[in-house]
């Protein structure tokens, strides 16, 4: 597959499929990958038993983690390997065990190697349950070839 050769939309599509295959850790704790496009992504994860706390809610890591594979998948849809230089997130309201909730990334800047990344995390109601800003770092190599 020439990288080149593909449109915005192809591109970041064929990124996310062989960033996929190798993201052992997304896919075991049963994300899907929704949608991806440009500068975004939408992940979705069902809250499992083993991902509550004592509080009996859904624990802060595994919410993290949710809406960090959406900034890796959103970061990473230019071809260029990206990966994440800084990261903070601010929980809003607790998950709860059966809630399935969605990490929604958007591209807010990126320029030269650097980018900043919006990820808002909400559950099946719509409500907002955190929200997560990531800085990227782009580092050498490229997930497919530039040409065929």
């Amino acid at each position: 597959m020439n990288a080149a050769s593909l449109s915005p939309d192809a591109l970041a599509g064929a990124c996310a499929r062989v960033m996929w295959d190798d993201d052992n850790a997304t896919r075991h704790l049963g994300m899907e990958l929704v949608s991806v496009a440009p500068g975004e992504a939408t992940i979705a994860m069902t809250v499992t038993d083993i991902m509550t706390n004592g509080h009996g809610t859904c624990h802060g890591g595994y919410i993290f983690t949710l809406a960090d594979s959406a900034f890796a998948f959103a970061c990473n849809t230019y071809n260029q390997r990206t990966v994440a230089q800084h990261c903070s997130v601010t929980y809003i309201a607790p998950a709860f065990r059966g809630d399935r909730l969605t990490a929604t990334a958007r591209e807010v800047s990126r320029r030269g190697r650097g980018g900043i990344y919006d990820i808002r995390i909400t559950n099946q109601e719509g409500e907002h349950v955190a929200e997560f800003r990531g800085h990227s770092r782009t580092i050498k190599g490229a997930h497919l070839p530039e040409q065929g």
